[in-house]
């Protein structure tokens, strides 16, 4: 008989820092522990009843096609991976983003998809079948409530200070051709970039260095993680298959580390544009990496759509063009780029994906997974104690090398 899942409790908070048990066997040192995240944001399970049934108690969306289309969009397994791979690490947790990937996708640009658009590295957080189930002013509560209370959580408490950012994903066991994927994937390209050999135009402000879509994290630490991994015998890839969509958290995060760099540093030569007001509105524009602050979007529509603006505000926008003029031609007359480039403390950002059935068991009817079983609790530990060492031998050696 049809069981339908419980989702979650509407109260549950929608990103939480799940704390761990620090393995004794955790190696790397006490001071680097809290300058590293380990988050994931596709292993939620949380849809709050008002997302899923109207007013009269009818379902928004047919309850069995909704079981299908979550089960198919979690990332199961990759909060038992990111656990372990917290406790190996010695991280007080991780970052879990509880809300489940079929109602809200927090690694794609807010908005909600086309009926049209099927590639997924195109679609944007509200996709199928919510997509359509839900009006306007449910659209925008969601995305208000938890989709910007994510992102503050995330830019307030856990970007800043970070030197590695870790996102735990898995993926299906084949492609759609039924060939098997490699155990591993290590995903470090924006999908732009891939493409075209630069960041995607009209997505993040014209000042974004292209070369930062080539790789969201440093090389060495890249190709200690797969070279560790291989060595244990695991397979690994690189950006298969698939890279980074530019809505992920990798991408926005090392858009939104640049222009951070870049503000810390234009701030040192001209203290005096601290508080000028046309210097704050370039700064929340360039720092608008989620795309969701209107007073970013209005600069932005400004500067780049040359729209006109609403009577009265006409100066001040006047000012923040003049601001961010100076800003520009300081970034092109300067070395910030190859200094952010080269710098030591430049975060890397990357996403690591487990194949499925390498720690977890589905039914072979339902697709659901089955109870945990001792070999795959086992499996996701050895995976994350590999990486932890990766990370602690990156640290301990590679790092002499930036």
């Amino acid at each position: 008989m049809y069981s339908p899942f419980t989702y979650g409790k509407d109260d549950d908070p929608p990103f939480e820092i799940v704390e761990t048990e620090i393995s004794p066997d955790a190696t790397l040192p006490v001071g680097l522990r809290d300058r590293i995240l380990v988050h994931t944001v596709h292993d939620g399970d949380v849809i709050p009843d008002r997302f899923r049934v109207d007013a009269s108690g009818s379902p928004l969306v047919d309850p069995e096609n909704l079981e299908r289309r979550y089960v198919q969009e979690r990332d199961w397994g990759a909060n038992l991976v990111a656990r372990e791979l917290a406790s190996q690490l010695g991280t007080v947790g991780y970052g879990r983003c509880k809300i489940a990937r079929v109602l809200l996708d927090f690694n794609r640009f807010p908005g909600s998809t086309p009926p049209s658009i099927t590639e997924p590295l195109k679609r944007l957080a509200i996709n199928a079948p919510f997509a359509t189930a839900l009006d306007h002013q449910q659209k925008m509560s969601l995305l208000k409530d938890y989709y910007d209370h994510i992102s503050d959580l995330i830019e307030e408490r856990s970007l800043v200070g970070k030197l590695i950012i870790i996102g735990v994903h898995t993926y299906d066991e084949h492609n759609a051709s039924l060939t098997q994927r490699p155990d591993i994937s290590v995903m470090y390209q924006a999908a732009g970039y891939q493409r075209e050999s630069r960041m995607p135009y009209g997505v993040f402000d014209p000042m974004c260095p292209d070369v930062l879509g080539e790789s969201t994290c440093s090389p060495i630490l890249r190709d200690r993680i797969s070279l560790n991994l291989e060595r244990t015998g695991f397979r690994v890839s690189h950006n298969h298959p698939y890279p980074l969509p530019e809505g992920s958290i990798e991408v926005r995060a090392q858009v939104w580390y640049f222009f951070f760099f870049l503000k810390q540093c234009f701030e040192d030569e001209f203290p005096e544009t601290k508080e000028d007001e046309a210097y704050r509105m370039v700064w929340t524009m360039l720092l608008n990496t989620n795309l969701r602050l209107a007073e970013g979007e209005a600069l932005r529509s400004y500067l780049h759509r040359y729209r006109r603006m609403p009577f009265g505000k006409v100066e001040s926008y006047r000012a923040a063009e003049t601001a961010y003029a100076r800003v520009s031609a300081y970034l092109d007359n300067s070395t910030v780029v190859e200094a952010y480039q080269r710098s030591p403390d430049r975060p890397s950002s990357l996403a690591i994906e487990v194949r499925k059935d390498l720690v977890c068991e589905f039914h072979p009817d339902t697709g659901r997974p089955l109870p945990m079983s001792q070999v795959f609790a086992d499996r996701a530990q050895l995976i994350a104690k590999v990486i932890a060492g990766a990370v602690a031998t990156y640290f301990e050696t590679d790092r002499q090398f930036l």
